[in-house]
């Protein structure tokens, strides 16, 4: 066994990990980054940009089929060859990996190990038959998919965000356990890539997190397309069946099970936390394994910091990064930033897109708030109109008193770049005015948030976004 002693040690090439190294490794230090499996983390390799190629495939595939609306002749059926679909994505994916890995090998002050880091102590770290020592340690681990223990689950085959990237035929039934934002994505593209698409949600509406009008308005959406979407699921359990697999919902005897050829699991994510001798460093993790942290992202232990989805501060690739940021700008800039300095804002990729910010209605009403608000369904919005994609509403929550913004939801077509006007004047803590008085290109999505601001209306003591 060799000992090697660092400046800093880095776990994980994810989002923040290769930055840090890289703003490190500029400033003199001699810095470690430790990577077991895939350069990019879930970002790069089973999460944003694979899904988002995907979706892209999958918006293509639609608009083939829907060219006759308009005036354009497309002759013979539309024919997803998932293979294809895949082989492009795993070469955009390829590109972006390979990239990151040879730039992290070839910086100066930078070495690269591959494999599993586990801790001996505070300030060690075993990969392989090398010992790495250092003052400082960033842990940059990720999470995984979630595998609940529901019945059944041990005696049928299933798929996960990972597993079903990786697939080589198209599901003729693919059933969705979890109607959040990995469901709902995936539903729309394997149903417009040819599958029949069944969700299965627990809850009493899809995208729980959003107001019931948002919920309701992506359910029509996804249920115009043809998707099958069943709520309320009290008791699911999978059973294997002759077609593959059977997704009961009630707890009956006598209910009507979803059949399906493939079944995948979009109930959540985990932290990669539970293999790393956390314990011998003395680091403290939440009840779901999430690395503590405080508002600077240093753990319970001095020395060692956590960065992306292992401190549950953040599940987005956005969040990742700019903790990168804040940690560099505390320990290389003398700049005190914060996680609360943070704005809550993401996005669901389905089409259109659902783009956030801030506050949503059911929590302005919660905190009781004097708010006014301003919607417009996109059947108003030229933009949408002339490219035939009007489904969906802007909705903005202003503060009655200090005029400023407290929230947005955009679902509609460009609404997820549409959304940082507002995030940035929300930034700024400049007052609603600021964009109801600019002057925007049309025909654009955004053109119509000054209108909205506008047309604001005190908002009312009860409505139908609250339950």
């Amino acid at each position: 066994m060799s000992q090697k002693h660092f400046d800093a040690i880095i776990v994980g090439a994810g989002q923040a990990g290769p930055s840090l190294a890289g703003r490190f490794a500029q400033s003199g230090r001699k810095v470690a980054i430790v990577e077991r499996k895939l350069f990019g983390g879930t970002c790069v390799n089973t999460g944003c940009t694979p899904t988002k190629t995907i979706i892209a495939s999958a918006y293509v595939a639609h608009k083939a089929r829907t060219a006759r609306s308009y005036g354009i002749a497309v002759e013979g059926a539309v024919h997803a060859d998932l293979k294809a679909i895949l082989s492009r994505k795993d070469e955009i994916v390829g590109k972006s990996r390979d990239g990151l890995e040879s730039w992290l090998r070839g910086m100066e002050n930078c070495t690269v190990f591959t494999g599993h880091a586990r801790f001996e102590s505070s300030t060690e770290l075993r990969v392989g038959d090398d010992l790495l020592t250092a003052p400082e340690i960033f842990l940059n681990v990720g999470g995984r998919a979630e595998v609940p223990d529901m019945a059944g689950i041990k005696d049928v085959p299933y798929l996960t965000n990972v597993s079903l990237l990786e697939l080589e035929e198209l599901p003729k039934h693919l059933a969705i356990v979890g109607g959040s934002y990995v469901g709902i994505e995936f539903a729309q593209a394997f149903h417009r890539f040819g599958s029949e698409v069944t969700v299965v949600e627990m809850g009493p509406r899809l995208a729980h997190r959003e107001d019931a009008d948002v919920s309701r308005n992506i359910q029509e959406i996804l249920e115009k397309e043809g998707i099958r979407v069943r709520l309320n699921a009290e008791c699911i359990r999978l059973e294997r069946d002759v077609a593959g697999v059977a997704v009961h919902v009630n707890c009956g005897e006598d209910d009507q099970p979803t059949l399906a050829t493939h079944v995948l699991l979009a109930v959540g994510r985990r932290p990669n936390t539970d293999d790393l001798g956390l314990d011998k460093a003395g680091v403290a993790v939440d009840e779901h394994g999430y690395i503590q942290v405080d508002d600077q992202l240093r753990t319970s232990v001095p020395g060692i910091w956590a960065m992306g989805d292992c401190n549950g501060k953040g599940a987005f690739t956005h969040t990742a990064y700019n903790d990168f940021e804040i940690v560099a700008a505390n320990l290389l800039d003398n700049d005190p930033r914060r996680v609360s300095d943070r704005i809550v804002t993401y996005g669901l990729f389905m089409d259109p897109p659902l783009a956030r910010v801030g506050m949503t209605e059911r929590e302005v009403r919660k905190a009781g708030k004097p708010a006014l608000m301003g919607t417009r369904p996109m059947t108003k919005v030229n933009r949408a109109i002339e490219k035939g994609e009007s489904d969906g509403f802007m909705k903005v929550l202003v503060d009655a008193e200090s005029k400023l913004i407290l929230g947005a939801s955009i679902l509609g077509t460009g609404g997820d770049e549409a959304i940082h006007c507002i995030t940035d004047v929300m930034y700024a803590r400049a007052p609603y005015t600021t964009i109801q008085r600019a002057v925007h290109i049309h025909p654009t999505v955004s053109e119509l948030i000054p209108t909205v601001l506008g047309d604001l209306k005190p908002l009312e003591p009860s409505g139908q976004s609250e339950s």
